[in-house]
């Protein structure tokens, strides 16, 4: 189902930082579905930004990812699984819980929401799924082993899928952001583990990425332009994948 002969995209993990940018940056032109925990929080971005609808889920929790396009009851024409959090903990002090509910967020969910809209991309023989990833998933990132473990699972499942859907006109990626300036970076608990100067030191361009870089990335892949980049793992770091 199409609203305005505009193609619907689903972005999970929308209610703030580089969902909410990429959300933001096609309003215009596409009908804009958001995901996020707070009912609250998202209607009122959808009432500020014109978005087509939202969804307040736990994607966390089991049959999450049913119940939510179940919920909005669109076709989906182009999916941003972006929802994810960050856990910065040595492993000897992770909890059996954060390590589940973390595949379930960064890994399981992406992968149950891509085997909902697939039948319907599939059918249109045209979709588009990106799914956001991190350069910890590429590097490794000291106490954070669930976080790069999880994401890295990404990059696993973005290769085998765009094989299996090259011929359906299904493209499939992901974009590994490094460092972006987004809450994160302004998370106080964060600064008590590094400071921002000493963030930037590690970068080899001495700046943070900003949403609005992964937000135009989105934009490439989702082109006409883009039809034959399928399977790609693409690092917007700032040449932090590089090292220092």
């Amino acid at each position: 189902m199409l609203i305005n002969n505009k193609k619907n995209i689903l972005i999970t993990g929308s209610s703030q930082g580089i969902g909410l940018t990429i959300a933001k940056f096609f309003a215009q032109k596409y009908n804009i579905y958001i995901t996020g925990r707070y009912e609250d929080k998202l209607k009122k971005l959808c009432d500020e930004n014109n978005f087509a609808g939202y969804c307040a889920i736990d994607l966390s929790k089991p049959k999450s990812a049913q119940r939510l396009l179940s919920l909005l009851n669109i076709d989906i024409d182009i999916l941003i699984n972006n929802a994810g959090n960050y856990i910065y903990s040595p492993v000897e002090m992770l909890e059996n819980e954060d390590i589940v509910s973390s595949f379930m967020l960064n890994s399981i969910s992406a992968l149950e929401l891509i085997k909902l809209v697939t039948p319907y991309m599939k059918k249109q023989q045209w979709g588009r799924i990106i799914n956001i990833g991190s350069i910890s998933g590429i590097m490794g990132e000291a106490n954070a082993s669930l976080y790069s473990m999880t994401k890295a699972s990404l990059v696993g499942m973005t290769k085998a899928l765009a094989l299996e859907l090259a011929q359906n006109g299904i493209t499939v990626n992901i974009i590994n952001p490094g460092w972006v300036d987004t809450e994160l970076i302004n998370n106080e608990n964060l600064e008590q583990d590094f400071s921002k100067d000493e963030i930037i030191e590690t970068i080899p361009q001495r700046r943070f990425v900003t949403p609005e870089e992964i937000a135009q990335s989105c934009e490439f892949l989702i082109s006409d332009k883009a039809k034959s980049i399928t399977g790609q793992s693409i690092n917007i770091c700032a040449g932090l994948s590089l090292g220092y």
